[in-house]
């Protein structure tokens, strides 16, 4: 692993998604070391007000919205503070290229998220990776990338950020097995002949974890923990055989690590993203900070389980994904974020998400050993419309 040269001067970060559960979040570390971090570049899909006052906060050199509107918004009300404001997709790629960017923190939702990755990557970028997306779609194009530019990823998921500070200090040689941790969701106990009566507000009560509306409904599938198994395929280099699932109910051990030599490695701590966004942040260095300890007496005792593929074939889905290649990955995860959508619109049922998913990965995906962004962006959408179709919805 590679280390940051200078640790001394403050590293200037470019939050993409700052309105979101993990741009804001990252927003909470900067405040605990603004000696060590400064803001240049926030971005929002479509939340005006809150981009604004963050922007007002932390006096970003531009900020950058996706929504028309809103960015003529941001334009008037940010006349005369010297914050530039960018657009769309074309500003989210033109921000994290910036001199005065050092780290782009990557923490948009869906496919949107790769082709900014691509663009920090190519400017020889670190970017600290919480969009799951972007390596389950475009992994082989995201490594092709690093190696040709030179640029860093540096994974903020809790369960890759685990995996990441066990294995430092290690050769790649000595790991054996990859060992994913999964809370079980909210559903872990539930009866199974009842999933198809789960409503959205059921599937968004997460026991442990506070998440965005769609991975907290990717968590309720356990496709999460399956678009990570796809994610670590490329983050660490192991082929799908030995990465390993484990339902961990209390969301203590985080992931783990099992070396040649029989010894297990594994990182523990209380279930909070700003723990991994700090460590990406502040890495080689580990910085003092105030998060809550765990409390190893009321603790009292660890529980593990194998996932259930009955009630988790979305799991099952995600390894069929990777073993296929080419566009499989991509295909999946577009169909799974249409699903996603319709069930919280109330349009199709719980149960109805794994069957989607599967239907579009049997009828859709192409083998190809590197596919190309275009190639990418045309499986994304492609996917995206074989749903709505499938499910009886007319596409917009």
């Amino acid at each position: 692993m590679q280390e940051i040269a200078d640790t001394a001067s403050p590293r200037r970060l470019a939050v993409l998604g700052a309105t979101g559960s993990i741009g804001t979040q990252t927003l909470d570390i900067v405040r605990l070391f603004p000696d060590r971090l400064t803001v240049q570049v926030l971005t929002a899909r479509r939340n005006v007000a809150r981009l604004l006052q963050q922007a007002l906060e932390f006096r970003p050199a531009c900020v950058v919205i996706e929504d028309t509107e809103g960015y003529r918004q941001l334009q008037e009300a940010l006349c005369g503070t010297g914050i530039a404001v960018l657009q769309g997709e074309e500003g989210l790629c033109a921000c994290v290229q910036r001199p005065d960017v050092d780290v782009v923190v990557a923490a948009l939702v869906g496919f949107a998220g790769l082709r900014p990755v691509l663009a920090a990557l190519k400017a020889g970028k670190q970017v600290a990776l919480a969009n799951k997306e972007t390596l389950v779609a475009g992994g082989a194009l995201v490594r092709e990338t690093l190696q040709r530019h030179g640029g860093r990823l540096i994974p903020i998921d809790s369960e890759h950020s685990a995996i990441f500070q066990c294995l430092v200090g290690e050769a790649s040689s000595a790991v054996e097995t990859l060992i994913l941790t999964a809370s079980g969701g909210p559903f872990r106990t539930r009866p199974l002949e009842t999933f198809d009566r789960i409503t959205p507000d059921e599937a968004l009560c997460h026991p442990n974890w506070s998440m965005g509306a769609k991975v907290t409904i990717d968590s309720a599938t356990m496709m999460n923990k399956g678009l990570e198994v796809i994610e670590a395929h490329w983050l660490f280099d192991l082929p799908a055989d030995r990465i390993q699932v484990l339902v961990h109910p209390q969301s203590i051990i985080h992931s783990m690590v099992t070396f040649v030599d029989g010894s297990t490695k594994a990182q523990l701590g209380i279930p909070d993203m700003r723990l991994p966004i700090q460590y990406a942040l502040s890495y080689p260095e580990r910085w003092e900070a105030p998060h809550e300890r765990i409390d190893w007496v009321q603790l009292g005792q660890l529980d593990f389980e194998a996932p259930d593929p009955a009630r988790f074939p979305c799991l099952l889905l995600a390894y069929e994904a990777l073993r296929r290649g080419g566009t499989a990955p991509a295909v999946l995860n577009a169909a799974n974020e249409q699903a996603v959508q319709l069930f919280l619109q109330e349009q199709i049922r719980f149960t109805d998400i794994a069957r989607l998913v599967e239907t579009a990965l049997e009828h859709l995906s192409e083998p190809d050993s590197v596919p190309s962004y275009e190639h990418l962006q045309d499986a994304d959408l492609r996917a995206r419309q074989y749903v709505l179709e499938l499910s009886g919805v007319a596409a917009h």
